[in-house]
């Protein structure tokens, strides 16, 4: 039975998510609803990826009878609203990561889907690439030992300078921390699976109060560490390595999208599958590794994922919380 899919909002990120989920077979998954602020944006949408029902309102997709999960691709500030109203109208969501822009939040959703018996997972889709899902199983198996040490970092120069892009700005969810410092924060979350003892965050703030450079640390019992970078301001290698007592991994960049992982083996490669639309963001056909997840946690019946359970997104907004609350972001001015 084929998986019905509703889109929440309709800009760059959802058309990947589309594109991406269209690698899978239609007797899977089928987008069948979307909406948007607007509903001239929301028909555009619809014409473009032929889906069947349009809405200028996220109500009244949230009501919509024949939609099994949304998917939620707005703005990081709206994740929150717009996923509370899809938990509230008993449908199951995946939400873009940030899952919301603050720890309260974030526990509020997770209190609402497991009183209503609804699915929920942050779209953290870093964790279904294979080249993860093969890390991940090499850690299980102990081919590293004892993990010791993550090394991860996701930087960037943003095209606008000026102060006055969405990156800039405190209301919109700018800042390198909650737009690319949440991938590093999560991969370390994944590995070591508990929360660290100690969260030490240095850094500094654009003129317009929000986050364009962070280092962080994170102190984990017997002895295991995370050291973890993200910025907005400059280009850094963008590679993650998980150190162990035996060995390492190595996610080459793109970490948060990978198609290779360096074992002591040699490097194994795996190649994204082919799209009928341009893309937007890097390495968006992968979008599909995470729908076909999502998939089977359905069909289980499972109201969260066992790859990215809620409790690490809980712990993953604790440690954005704190980093941002060290560093004097606008965002962590109550």
């Amino acid at each position: 039975m084929s998986i019905r899919w509703g889109i929440c909002g309709a800009g760059k990120i959802s058309h990947d998510f589309v594109v991406g989920l269209k690698t899978r077979p239609t007797a899977e998954h089928s987008v069948v609803a979307v909406s948007a602020r607007s509903v001239e944006s929301a028909a555009e949408f619809a014409a473009l990826h032929h889906v069947e029902r349009h809405y200028g309102s996220y109500e009244e997709l949230a009501v919509d009878q024949e939609v099994d999960v949304v998917y939620v691709g707005t703005i990081h500030p709206t994740h929150y609203s717009c996923a509370k109203l899809m938990l509230q109208n008993g449908k199951s969501v995946v939400c873009e990561k940030p899952l919301t822009m603050n720890v309260k939040d974030t526990l509020s959703l997770e209190e609402i889907s497991r009183d209503r018996g609804m699915f929920l997972m942050e779209g953290m889709w870093t964790r279904f690439f294979p080249a993860v899902s093969e890390m991940r199983k090499r850690i299980n198996d102990g081919h590293l030992g004892e993990i010791k040490s993550v090394q991860a970092n996701f930087g960037f120069r943003r095209k606008d300078m000026s102060g006055n892009s969405r990156l800039d700005n405190p209301k919109l969810g700018g800042g390198a921390v909650l737009d690319v410092g949440v991938y590093p924060i999560s991969l370390a979350t994944m590995v070591f699976g508990e929360r660290p003892n100690t969260v030490y965050a240095t850094g500094w703030l654009t003129s317009t109060g929000v986050d364009e450079f962070a280092s962080i640390t994170l102190k984990y019992s017997g002895e295991r560490v995370a050291q973890l970078s993200c910025s907005i301001g400059v280009d850094l290698t963008n590679d993650a390595v998980v150190y162990g007592t035996k060995g390492k991994l190595k996610l080459q960049s793109p970490f948060w999208c990978p198609t290779k992982l360096e074992t002591a083996e040699g490097v194994l490669d795996y190649p994204l599958p082919d799209v009928e639309l341009p893309l937007n963001f890097l390495n968006s056909e992968g979008f599909g590794y995470e729908v076909e997840h999502v998939r089977r946690c359905l069909q289980a019946g499972m109201t969260e994922s066992d790859v990215m359970p809620l409790e690490h997104t809980v712990i993953v907004a604790e440690i954005m919380e704190s980093v941002m609350k060290q560093l004097g972001t606008m965002q962590s001015v109550k």
